[in-house]
This record gives C-alpha cells, structure tokens and sequence, in this order.
C-alpha cells in the first residue's frame, strides 16, 4: 500500500468518526437572545448531549421517528428542542416545566403545576424560558412533542463574557 494512502485512510476515518459523534452523541450550539439570561447569555457555546434521552433516529420519510433506550425528559432539565411542525432547523433551549400527565394552568402568564396527573398529552412536553416575552416557548407554540426535543443541555463550553 503506497504511504500516502495510510494517510488518506486515516484522515477519513477520524472524519467519520467525528461527523457520527456529533450527529449521534454531542453537538455544539450557540445562545442566540436571552430566553434563558441570566442564566445562558447570548453568545455563549453550549454543549448538548443529544443520547440525554435516547438514541434519537429520524427517517424522514423512509423510517418513523424513534427513540432506543429512551429516557424521560425530567422536570427542571434545560432542553434543546425545534419548533414543531416547522422547515427551520434553529435549535432552541428551554427549561421542561411540565411532563406527560401534570395538569397546567396558568394564570396571567404564570405557569402553575399543581401535581395532579391528568391532562398533558403522552410523549408531550411544555418548556418555558425565564423571559417571559421569548416567543419560542409552550407559552406560545403550545404542547412540544418529544419527536421535536434534540437533547438535554450539559455545560456551557464558551461563555461569552470571558
């Protein structure tokens, strides 16, 4: 085998390699207004871990959407999502505040969870950001649905003020 092609067959490996674990395992996204200041500024580089609540595999129109060894997406956990229904491919964050089976009510922009386990749909999930004027919450765009819900967000990689 001529030297150079070692080479070769390294470099496209490592590039596999990387294309599958950023596609399948962790991705990097950027913090685009303050739906969630003061907590994740704008600008800062967040690190979301897309196995968080399972191998997430979409088919588009060959395959249904699914997950293996699914795990629920739990109350307080920061969630990096797309809006449903929707050709854009923008990843937002919000924090889950209600989980299938809470009831909801909420009072003058105030979101209550009372406890009681009857309303929200099965595989549906009601996430809020702290700014209550984010337009890319449950408060405006309703119930989300897991099939849109990327990963849980782990760690800020880059904070925009250093």
């Amino acid at each position: 085998m001529a030297n150079w092609l070692k080479y070769v067959i390294a470099f496209a490996s490592a590039f596999a390699l990387m294309l599958a674990v950023r596609s399948l395992a962790v991705s990097i996204h950027g913090v685009t207004g303050d739906a969630l200041a003061p907590l994740y500024q704008h600008g800062d580089r967040l690190l979301i871990n897309r196995c968080s609540y399972g191998l997430r595999i979409e088919g588009n129109a060959l395959l249904p959407y699914s997950r293996l060894m699914r795990q629920p997406v739990e109350h307080g956990d920061i969630v990096a999502f797309t809006i449903p229904g929707s050709a854009d491919t923008d990843i937002l964050i919000a924090r889950c505040t209600a989980v299938p089976g809470d009831t909801i009510r909420t009072t003058s922009g105030m979101l209550t969870v009372p406890g009681v386990k009857t309303c929200a749909k099965a595989d549906y999930y009601w996430l809020e950001s702290l700014n209550s004027n984010n337009p890319a919450d449950s408060r405006h765009l309703g119930f989300i649905p897991e099939s849109c819900i990327i990963g849980r967000v782990v760690t800020v990689l880059f904070n925009a003020k250093w």
